[in-house]
């Protein structure tokens, strides 16, 4: 996904305002989780986010969202932001982060989702990990 800084999305500074990155961000991770769910998600959870470098009005903002891991009714989405100056090429880490979608049926309730194929050890030891981190946010809700 892109999306042209221009006034409107910046502050004072002439940068970005972080909740405009914020919610690009969760626009594009639910774009991925619906084409993954084949239905409507919503969004549960939304780890730190590190704001690395800004970027300013007329840059360009790069999103790109990756499922990381399944699990019933839920996903991880891993979200990747760039900042990018189409005048010189130049491209800039600005935001990394997961978010969590999940999938819901007719009666907005959740229902499953289909699962990830797990083809090689990478994908294995990145739904390990995704377990993980999920056994510690539902830990931390009680």
């Amino acid at each position: 996904m892109l999306e042209y800084v221009l006034p409107q999305h910046a502050n004072i500074g002439g940068t970005v305002f972080g909740g405009q990155i914020m919610a690009w961000v969760d626009l594009c991770a639910a774009i991925c989780a619906q084409r993954h769910a084949g239905r409507p998600c919503v969004t549960a959870f939304v780890d730190d986010l590190l704001f690395k470098r800004p970027v300013r009005v007329g840059q360009v903002v790069k999103l790109r969202a990756e499922i990381a891991a399944t699990f019933r009714t839920s996903m991880e989405i891993d979200v990747n932001v760039l900042g990018e100056d189409t005048i010189t090429g130049e491209q800039w880490p600005t935001v990394e982060c997961r978010v969590v979608f999940v999938a819901m049926d007719e009666a907005r309730k959740p229902t499953a989702v289909p699962p990830l194929l797990m083809e090689t050890e990478e994908h294995r030891k990145t739904q390990a990990a995704a377990e993980e981190r999920r056994r510690a946010r539902l830990a931390k809700r009680g």
